[in-house]
């Protein structure tokens, strides 16, 4: 049959599949990259990530985008960290790192950082962005830190002012040893429960109180049943911005480049926002009856001392002195 086919209907036809098959390719050569994070919605943090998803489609002229699954859509934060080292999942967030790096944990040893200003100068720092490098062995790269913020205590049984207070209270921490150390150390009963089984643990008694990031407390409506908030500033957390090695370095220089100017912009956005959000949600929350108080945190300070030698155990004791020397700027 091909014998006879007319020389001129065969060339068209030729051309015409090449054609297509151009075109199938331009329409395969779009990526999507699929971005996810166990916090609200309506939160800062995805706020940041629409902003970074539409920067990047926008550099790349839709060549690259990225798809996001917010509220724990694909999983609390340790089984993202787990879908993105498998790669199941291109993009995670969160403050679980023991599946990245142990050791980024360090960042939430207590009273290591002074202030959010202090927090983003070390951030910010050579020191700072080596820190970041962990976890490239393990299949990751670390995009941003941004701030999961400084931790406070919150619970529906009575303010805390002073260490005692905290005495056998069960509070809710996220699966991360260094904050349930600290917990530990200054005598209260720490419960990893995960992050989307807070509200009715809380409900339900089966813990007291949380050590929540004010945004997160908000969002996630947890004042609705802890009313009493201390202020302590005890510990600040990162929420972690991470990529699959590979899915990242299988990118071409445009699409890297792109990616990784959009991290920057959204990171400093991120960033620009937080003072007028914690003012606006701590009216809020004071209008529902949340009450407020300041913690002394010199008592605190003294017992959490141990938590530094414990670690420095396990991680090195010239590893943690020199992040605390860092932290401080020195």
């Amino acid at each position: 049959m091909f014998g006879t086919f007319p020389r001129k209907k065969l060339a068209l036809s030729a051309l015409t599949g090449l054609a297509l098959l151009i075109g199938a390719n331009g329409a395969m050569a779009a990526q999507t990259l699929r971005l996810a994070h166990a916090s609200s919605s309506e939160s800062l943090i995805n706020q940041a990530m629409v902003r970074f998803a539409a920067q990047v489609s926008e550099q790349t002229k839709g060549e690259l985008n990225v798809q996001l699954y917010p509220d724990g859509q694909l999983g609390d934060e340790a089984p993202i960290v787990d879908s993105v080292g498998a790669g199941a999942i291109d993009i995670g967030l969160g403050g679980s790192t023991d599946g990245i790096d142990p050791r980024l944990n360090a960042l939430s040893l207590p009273f290591l950082f002074k202030d959010a200003a202090t927090v983003h100068a070390y951030l910010d720092s050579p020191a700072g962005k080596k820190f970041l490098t962990m976890g490239q062995d393990h299949g990751f790269v670390m995009l941003s830190a941004l701030d999961s913020g400084f931790r406070q205590f919150a619970n529906s049984k009575h303010p805390i002012f002073k260490p005692a207070d905290l005495n056998g209270l069960k509070i809710r921490t996220p699966p991360n040893p260094v904050i349930l150390a600290t917990i530990k150390q200054l005598g209260a009963l720490g419960q990893s429960i995960p992050f989307g089984e807070v509200y009715t643990s809380l409900q339900s008694g089966v813990v007291d109180g949380v050590e929540p990031e004010l945004r997160d407390f908000y969002d996630q409506k947890w004042f609705e049943v802890a009313k009493n908030v201390s202020v302590s500033n005890y510990v600040w957390s990162a929420n972690f911005w991470f990529i699959n090695k590979d899915r990242y370095e299988g990118l071409d220089d445009s699409e890297r480049a792109a990616l990784d100017k959009a991290v920057v912009d959204a990171t400093a956005w991120y960033r620009s926002q937080l003072e007028a959000v914690y003012a606006k949600i701590k009216t809020e929350m004071e209008a529902k009856g949340v009450k407020f108080n300041e913690v002394e945190t010199g008592p605190f300070r003294e017992l959490a001392g141990p938590v530094y030698a414990q670690f420095g155990k396990v991680w090195g004791e010239d590893f943690v002195n020199q992040l605390r020397r860092d932290a401080q700027g020195q």
